[in-house]
Order: structure tokens, then sequence, then C-alpha cells
């Protein structure tokens, strides 16, 4: 079985029309004080675990989610509800809201941020051992890095077999702590800026990493799969037309696992990722996209040539 864990949280998105460069006065730093008037505004799910937990809904992997939500979770329960995910461990913060994303881009695709941890502060504190077994994989996603290295340090223990994806928590770790999660892994992932940055955070990188599985995705070039030293190279799976990345990473993930938990070897794995990827750039937000597993199977057949058993 899979453990999903990582963020669940609710991203509100705004588009400001203008360019933020014009209405900034770099005499007048210290003290801004600015409003924009936004021409669109979405609110969508997101998250790290509840991008990936949704692909994986739609490809029908069976898996736990596993990972904290706040009190306003019931409208993205009902949403997984209807995909047949199991949301059974996640646990509610009944006096917080879930993790929330406050952004706002410009015509010139600039962004400005704001991210409220909020019921996500309490993933140190869940127990791996309440509800893993001996021959589950669990799917280590940013979760700060006390929550991430919480799991590394729960699965090295109980020694459980674990999927690495640390991103976002690159600029928190120490080098040691990074360490640890590397060299215990079974899986690594991260994009190629994220595997770059690794690499100079860890000294012997190709000695340390040479018994795991290291996956690096290069967007819409496609992915390097690295097997125990041999390189695996994965074409890219072309997108009707490219809306938003957002989530793309976190789709292609779900791909991946969907092979593997389907007894798939590693290219035809990381060719589910880049379909699964594709689906997702397609549509605004990380769980905006919709696909049934037939159409999922398609196209894959389009694109490499032979059908997977799904």
């Amino acid at each position: 079985m899979l453990i999903i864990t990582g963020t669940i949280a609710y991203d509100y998105i705004m588009d400001f029309p203008g360019a933020f460069a014009d209405h900034i006065l770099p005499e007048q730093l210290h003290k801004i004080n600015l409003s924009f008037i936004v021409s669109k505004f979405d609110k969508r799910r997101g998250g790290t675990a509840g991008n990936l937990s949704y692909s994986l809904g739609l490809l029908k992997t069976p898996h736990k989610l596993f990972s904290y939500a706040g009190k306003d979770f019931g409208e993205y329960k009902k949403t997984f509800d209807k995909l047949k995910i199991d949301t059974s461990a996640v646990k509610i913060d009944k006096e917080n809201f879930s993790s929330t994303g406050f952004a706002m881009a410009d015509k010139t695709h600039n962004q400005i941020w704001g991210y409220f941890f909020g019921a996500s502060e309490k993933i140190p504190t869940l127990k791996l051992s309440n509800i893993t077994k001996k021959d589950d994989l669990v799917f280590i996603g940013p979760s700060g890095a006390a929550g991430s290295m919480s799991f590394v340090d729960q699965c090295v223990t109980q020694k459980l077999s674990y999927f690495f994806d640390p991103a976002f928590i690159l600029t928190q770790v120490t080098k040691p702590q990074l360490k640890k999660g590397l060299t215990h892994a079974s899986f690594i992932a991260g994009n190629d800026y994220e595997i770059k940055l690794m690499e100079s955070m860890v000294d012997d990188w190709t000695e340390n990493n040479k018994n795991q599985v290291v996956i690096k995705t290069l967007g819409d070039k496609g992915a390097v799969i690295f097997d125990h030293g041999t390189e695996i190279k994965i074409k890219p799976c072309k997108a009707k037309k490219v809306v938003d990345p957002t989530g793309a990473g976190d789709a292609w993930r779900a791909g991946f696992l969907t092979g593997l938990e389907n007894g798939f070897d590693l290219k035809i794995s990381g060719q589910m990722g880049a379909v699964a990827g594709a689906f997702a750039v397609e549509s605004y937000g990380g769980q905006e996209h919709f696909y049934t597993k037939d159409e999922f199977k398609k196209r894959y057949l389009k694109t490499y040539g032979h059908l997977i058993n799904l």
C-alpha cells in the first residue's frame, strides 16, 4: 500500500492585469503600501500530498492519504470521496484552518505569495506506526523540514521503504538531515534544479546514492531515471496545450507510483508519470484536470506505441 504524506492546502489565486513593476518605486522600498484590483480570482485545492493523491485517485490506485488538515477540510473531502480516495488517516485540527496559499500574478508572470502553514504545523506529530505495514511504501513529500524529517526518522527506525521528495524543504534542512533522508531512501526525486541543489549539499552525491533510484524531471524535456547507476531516459508526453505547470510534478509522481504498484518496470512507470504530468498542465491548478483510465491508456499508447494493462 502507498502511504502519501505532505501538505493538504487551499490556494487562492488572483490575476493582476498590469505589471507590479509599474507601481513599485525603488526609492520607496522601505515603506511599500500597495493594493491591486485583480481581474481574476479562483480558489483551488492544493498541497503536495493532496495533488498527488488526487491524480492517484484518477488512476484508481489504492493508497492512504496521511496528513493534517484544518476545520475547513469538508469541502476537500467531498471531492476525494467521489474519487474513492481513502482519507480515513487524515487528522483534523478543529481549531485551525488548513494550509492556505495566497498568490497574485501580474501580466509578466511575476508572482507574490503569502503562505499560512496552519494545520500542517501538526504534521510532525503524526505516527506512521499507527497505519503502516512492513511492505508499505511511504511517499515523503515536503511537509516543512520538521514534518518531512520526522517521517524519515520513523521510516528508518521502522525499516520502511520510502520515496524521498524534499523539494520545498531544501532551503530548510541541514546538510546532515538531507544526507540521512537520501541515504536511506529507496527512491529520490526532484526537478533538475532541485537535484542540482541536492548535489551541492551532499559531498559524495554519486557514491551516496548509488544504491537508490534517482528521478530527475526535466519539464517538457521528459525525465531521467538513474537506476543504481544505470541511466533511463524518459521521452516527454506532449500536452495538448500548456495552461499551467502547477502540480505537474505531483501528477508525474502519481503516474510513476501507479506504474510501480502495477508491477511495471522503471521505464514504463516513468512514461506513465510523463502522461499524468501532461494531463495536469492542461488545466489551471494542481487538481483541475480530469481523465478516465481509458483516456490515460489511449494517450500512453499514442505517445509510446504500446498498450499498458491498467
